[in-house]
């Protein structure tokens, strides 16, 4: 039976890709336009299937009367048919914040729809969520001494009751007890307490077989073996290692014009970051010949979208030699640093009152973090970067980086947290178009004016801003990548971060 609700599950998300597109970052932050309403929107899955999934609103635009939140799957014939909305509700006297919970009853490939109303009208929204079970919840030894002490009252009680409907409930009010009757009342509550113990033992069985299979199903990531080939070619074969088997590795879709998004940085330094995109040749093999690159030891982050809208993040590791490889060409970037050990300017910054951070970059540009203030974990920030030329004005020739003004991606120090991320927010885009059909301009992960942050139509220049809504999830030193681009050139800034604990 297991197998069969399995099956109707991954039949409802088309793929049993129930991942993350991120490594210990499970939270979606994203900002969007529903309707006339700017909404900045924060919803964290649960880590157990079923599980209840929070969700926080922040209306940018005022007159905003109600919100309604419905879960309905991404793709498949139930992605017609969408349950009754739940409200959202004012936890507090500020008329711009919402809050609610929404049942998450199977993983797969989900989608949160907004539909808000107020003095403006109505508008939609739909937010992709991936939901997968992460995690096995343990049950607190208080709650289980409680529950063991009442379900010994319970057999006990249950034993007294039988044992005294046998002894006396065919003698007359105020009767003597025979002998045979305490008998046969004893044997009665032996045979009680017998049962009810068989069928605890029983239960005991059946729960820790189904805990077992329940483990069994707890997310796998694909696996990621990457090999240097004599020509300077990466070769990166995947491998599934056997969370479900309809899971496939030939079924991916294009995010940003790319099938892969990888990041390769020299590990532990971090002072050295590439994005490249390769190219598939197989099922579940990608390659692509190498850039010029510094030796060292690399850690690789691979973004990928299933058919499904469903992200996965695959890690992995190689160590190279110093490359002597071909120049960066389209949409291939690089950028370097200071090793992140001697980085503290964002912890001096902070303490320091200090509100923005300046990287210096190869060709005189500079690039300028807006810090928010004290960075907490768990705390939506809207991370706001700005690019400059050697004048200190902003470039004239701003361009589209793969369809957006920017992307970053936010890279714990210990490799706990890897999160690409666009001014849309940490959903891939591929998904963002899947849930928001009319946002899509031409179907192959770029986004329209409208709906997408930070963008804007009907001028002929770009501003020289990218702002990425995120929330660290612990705290703990971060290394930012930010790439924005002006003229045929990608500039990357490096920036740092300094996490800290959230006052309770």
């Amino acid at each position: 039976m297991k197998r069969w609700i399995q099956t109707i599950c991954w039949v409802i998300v088309v793929s049993s890709t129930v991942a993350y597109a991120h490594v210990g970052s499970p939270d979606v932050y994203a900002d969007g336009q529903a309707g006339p309403y700017q909404l900045s929107i924060v919803v964290r899955p649960p880590l157990v299937i079923p599980g209840v999934a929070e969700i926080d609103v922040r209306t940018e635009t005022a007159g905003v009367d109600r919100i309604t939140i419905t879960p309905i799957p991404l793709v498949g014939e139930a992605s017609k048919h969408p349950p009754v909305p739940d409200a959202m509700q004012r936890p507090s006297k500020d008329p711009q914040f919402f809050s609610g919970q929404l049942w998450i009853m199977a993983p797969g490939s989900w989608q949160i729809r907004f539909a808000v109303s107020g003095s403006q009208g109505a508008g939609f929204l739909s937010i992709p969520l991936p939901a997968a079970a992460l995690a096995t919840r343990k049950m607190k030894p208080a709650l289980g001494a409680l529950l063991a002490l009442l379900g010994a009252f319970l057999v006990l009680g249950m034993a007294g009751i039988i044992g005294a409907a046998t002894r006396e409930a065919k003698l007359r009010p105020g009767s003597a007890i025979p002998a045979a009757n305490r008998r046969r009342g004893f044997v009665a509550m032996a045979v009680t307490v017998t049962i009810l113990l068989a069928v605890i033992l029983l239960g005991d069985w059946w729960w820790k077989a189904d805990a077992a299979s329940y483990s069994e199903n707890i997310y796998k990531p694909l696996q990621m073996h990457p090999t240097l080939e004599s020509d300077n070619r990466l070769r990166l074969k995947l491998a599934d290692p056997g969370w479900l088997p309809q899971r496939e590795l030939d079924d991916f879709i294009p995010d940003h014009y790319h099938l892969m998004h990888l990041y390769m940085i020299r590990w532990p330094q971090m002072d050295v970051v590439f994005h490249l995109h390769p190219e598939p040749v197989g099922t579940g093999e990608f390659q692509l010949s190498l850039p010029s690159m510094p030796a060292g030891n690399y850690r690789l982050y691979a973004d990928v979208v299933h058919a499904s809208g469903f992200p996965e993040t695959i890690v992995g590791t190689i160590p190279l030699p110093t490359i002597s490889g071909r120049p960066l060409a389209g949409d291939d970037a690089e950028g370097s640093a200071k090793l992140v050990t001697e980085a503290n300017q964002a912890e001096l910054a902070t303490e320091e009152g200090h509100n923005e951070e300046k990287f210096l970059l190869p060709d005189g540009y500079a690039m300028v973090w807006k810090i928010p203030g004290t960075l907490t974990a768990k705390a939506p920030e809207d991370f706001r970067f700005e690019l400059f030329d050697a004048r200190g004005k902003p470039p004239a020739d701003m361009a589209l980086y793969m369809g957006m003004l920017g992307h970053a991606a936010f890279v714990k120090t210990d490799g706990t947290v890897f999160a690409h991320i666009h001014p849309g927010g940490t959903m891939a885009m591929a998904a963002f178009l899947m849930a928001n059909p009319q946002s899509s301009s031409d179907g192959i992960g770029s986004a329209s004016m409208q709906n997408m942050p930070g963008m804007v139509s009907g001028t002929s220049s770009l501003p020289n801003t990218a702002s990425f809504p995120y929330g660290f999830p612990t705290p703990g030193q971060y290394r930012i990548f930010v790439q924005m681009k002006h003229g045929s050139r990608v500039e990357t800034g490096v920036f740092d971060a300094v996490v800290r604990t959230p006052r309770s």
